[in-house]
């Protein structure tokens, strides 16, 4: 019979150190909420963001009701948002997500320029803004940019920011609008109807009619429109102005 090998027992106080603990972000895999209602677009969003960020665990919602399903009753890492969704203004989605979820970092990708929603949803709360021409490479990026706790903005957005810094910022009429008002401004100027508008932002027709008439009020009153003769005509003039005029140009 061989003699059994010598095996030396280390006491557990001398045991040799363990390798550090991986960081706490990285003790659970990542839970990214996808909200469009394109299933090509959240297919391909999962797609890429599983093939460069390895273990994640992901949620789809096509429509406001269950984005908002999903975020009461679960929590998330990201939530990728888009503006425009069924049943609900995205500005209203968002702010609700940012209440329900305040550690969810929420990004914006969206087919809307940057001129038209950047600002307020970074107001609202928003990690980033950006539009679906945005290259794969560039999603990735931005993603992992604010789960690291940046923001993430373009480059022509950030030189226009720097730009206010710099010199008191002449607002665009849209701006002046709140959020509703704008979304309805928004949608009427595409074309749609009061009754459209209210079955697709789950608002009452009456909702819709007084929104649309404070914009038009606003527009009646700036100087450099004398002849809105209705909302529709209100609508197409606001979102047609990048800036309102400087007082010297009256």
């Amino acid at each position: 019979m061989s003699p059994r090998p010598n095996v030396s027992r280390v006491p557990p106080s001398q045991s040799q150190p363990q390798k550090p603990a991986a960081r706490a972000e990285s003790t659970h895999n990542l839970r990214i909420l996808i909200v469009d209602d394109h299933t090509i677009v959240r297919d391909g969003l999962r797609q890429l963001l599983a093939q460069q960020l390895g273990a994640t665990h992901f949620g789809e919602a096509a429509n406001a009701r269950d984005a908002v399903a999903m975020a009461e009753k679960s929590d998330w890492d990201i939530v990728l948002l888009d503006i425009s969704l069924p049943g609900q203004s995205g500005l209203d989605i968002l702010k609700q997500l940012r209440n329900l979820r305040p550690n969810a970092k929420i990004l914006i990708l969206t087919m809307h320029p940057e001129s038209q929603y950047a600002r307020r949803v970074l107001k609202a709360g928003a990690a980033g803004y950006m539009t679906k021409e945005t290259a794969a490479s560039e999603v990735v990026a931005a993603v992992n940019k604010v789960l690291a706790g940046g923001k993430y903005i373009s480059d022509s957005l950030a030189e226009k920011l720097a730009c206010d810094l710099e010199r008191p910022a002449e607002k665009a009429p849209h701006e002046l609008l709140s959020d509703r008002e704008y979304q309805v401004m928004r949608m009427l100027a595409m074309g749609k109807t009061i009754k459209e508008i209210s079955f697709d932002l789950s608002l009452s027709i009456k909702t819709v009619i007084s929104s649309a008439q404070a914009a038009k009020t606003l527009a009646l009153s700036l100087p450099t429109h004398q002849a809105i003769r209705n909302t529709h005509h209100a609508a197409k003039w606001f979102l047609a102005r990048p800036t309102l005029p400087s007082s010297s140009s009256l």
